[in-house]
């Protein structure tokens, strides 16, 4: 009786396996057309697909966005947009090949064992375009970057913020990992981490300065107004040029070269003569001052051949766009050249209407007063160019001729006080003003240069002054950032208007006393008239 409960399993247990494999056999053969178990394209399970379906699988696996991840931040980019292109028709082909290398008995087989014996994996074939997908990276790092900072003026605490560390993108070592994202088919893999680069925070230097000095010259230029910028660190040489060399009016601030070759000319210190025209030139700014020592540059009572010899000895220097063809207050003669021609004012492109008599560039400028402060400390090319013919004290002496004058207040009025501004300021022409100037501050000694220019009109103090004090302030707080100096140069103006009218009335009631009490000796009094010009 055992036995037979036996067979009679054993039967039905047949009768079901058959059955099994016969309803396996009518399923297969339903799908006998479509793709086998086990195989994959471009790693994409296409198992029971038909070739139509395995292309609308794959074009959506791999039309996914890939995320690009910033830190927290994630970013989608679109396959498409970096040129993302499938040659899905290959891959296709290749499949179907490989499908029907397979004997019917070896793919039932892996049908109803849902195993594959033989794996077949065709390969991705797909293309991109790097430069567009490093433009994507770079679109996320200029959105998400934090670039470290320089340190920057607060003008309404007054004090230097601090530098600040920073990140930014490595480009090029995050390609990479975007690239590989692009070709994963799993969304989860799909994605790359940027890497990103630590900064420390960037330490003061001239571009901090040049950007800060640019904007303070766009007002200028919102006024309709250009610029003409040069600086120097005289500590270190470094030099900052904003227009600096296009060809200017050398005003009265070319009266630095003539101190320069006065003091060259002079085999001896200067006689009271000789000084008295040194300070109406330096602090009263006296074109009749600056002629007359034109003649003691000539050797002789000549000031156009006194401007010759200036403009030569500019030229040994190596400051070849300052020129003087023709002295102050003086006119063209048929015997003289009445203007030079100079890499500064052969330009076609100069924002700036120059004086044709007399030419210098800030660059120029601010050369020269670097060769008076190196020749005062016993150096630079002053004393190479002119060995015995100027010496260190002749170079300080005209530092400190040039910290008498009080009375042009550009440079002077963006620094404090007290300290030491040796400079020379220009207008005249209705066109420009500028000063130039060697500024000695607790932070480190510098030359400062500034010109503010309007082409067509009249330039005007109340908008041009202004500005040049906030180039002058700027200049100073760079070089004292741990003490920046945040006086209101307009009240400063005010106050130093007001204590020199006072001043003057002071003298006038003085000079007016003298006139009412007769001279004991009954001798006259004469005025001097000296002709003053900036």
């Amino acid at each position: 009786m055992l036995k037979k409960l036996q067979r009679f399993l054993l039967l039905i247990l047949l009768i079901f396996g058959v059955l099994f494999l016969l309803y396996q056999g009518f399923l297969y053969s339903l799908q006998r057309d479509k793709y086998p178990t086990g195989m994959t394209i471009a790693g994409v399970d296409v198992a029971g697909l038909t070739r139509d379906e395995a292309a609308a699988r794959i074009t959506e696996q791999f039309s996914a966005p890939i995320y690009l991840y910033h830190q927290e931040e994630r970013v989608p980019v679109n396959p498409q947009d970096v040129g993302f292109m499938m040659d899905l028709e290959t891959m296709l082909d290749e499949a179907d090949t490989a499908k029907g290398d397979k004997s019917f008995e070896q793919g039932f087989a892996e049908f109803v064992l849902q195993r594959p014996f033989d794996p077949v994996n065709i390969k991705l074939i797909a293309g991109h375009d790097k430069e567009a997908l490093a433009a994507q990276i770079q679109n996320v790092a200029d959105f998400l970057d934090k670039p470290a900072s320089a340190p920057q003026l607060m003008v309404g605490a007054g004090t230097y913020e601090p530098g600040q560390p920073g990140y930014v993108t490595d480009i090029e070592a995050s390609l990479p990992a975007a690239e590989m994202a692009l070709y994963q088919p799993d969304p989860g893999d799909r994605t790359a981490q940027l890497v990103l680069v630590d900064q420390d925070p960037i330490p003061l230097n001239m571009d901090v300065l040049e950007s800060q000095l640019r904007r303070e010259l766009q007002k200028a230029e919102d006024q309709g107004m250009v610029g003409s910028v040069f600086i120097m660190d005289l500590q270190t040489g470094e030099e900052l040029s904003i227009n600096g060399d296009y060809a200017l009016s050398g005003l009265s601030i070319l009266k630095i070269a003539i101190f320069e070759e006065a003091y060259r000319a002079l085999d001896e210190p200067p006689n009271d003569y000789v000084k008295g025209l040194f300070y109406d030139t330096a602090v009263k700014s006296s074109n009749f001052g600056a002629n007359l020592l034109l003649h003691v540059i000539a050797g002789e009572e000549n000031t156009y051949e006194g401007a010759a010899v200036l403009t030569e000895s500019m030229q040994r220097l190596g400051l070849v766009n300052t020129f003087m063809a023709i002295p102050y207050d003086a006119i063209e003669v048929s015997t003289r050249p009445s203007t030079y021609s100079t890499p500064a004012n052969s330009r076609p492109d100069s924002p700036f209407v120059a004086d044709t008599a007399r030419q210098t560039t800030a660059e120029d400028i601010g050369t020269l007063l670097s060769m008076i402060y190196y020749c005062s400390k016993g150096g630079g090319a002053l004393l190479a160019v002119y060995p015995g013919e100027i010496t260190p004290e002749e170079c300080q002496a005209i530092i400190d001729l040039m910290a008498q004058n009080i009375e042009g207040n550009l440079i002077r009025l963006g620094v404090p006080e007290d300290v030491t501004v040796s400079h020379k300021h220009g207008w005249g022409d209705n066109l420009t003003h500028g000063d130039a100037g060697i500024v000695l501050s607790p932070g480190g000694d510098y030359v400062i240069v500034t010109y503010l220019h309007q082409p067509t009109g009249f330039i005007v103090s109340e908008y041009s002054f202004p500005i040049l004090w906030e180039l002058s302030r700027l200049t100073y707080n760079y070089f004292n950032f741990e003490n920046p100096y945040m006086e209101d140069a307009q009240v400063r103006a005010q106050r130093e208007a007001e204590a020199r009218e006072a001043r003057l009335a002071a003298e006038e009631a003085e000079a007016a006393g003298a006139e009412a009490t007769p001279p004991a000796d009954g001798a006259g009094q004469t005025e001097s008239n000296t002709e003053q010009s900036p």
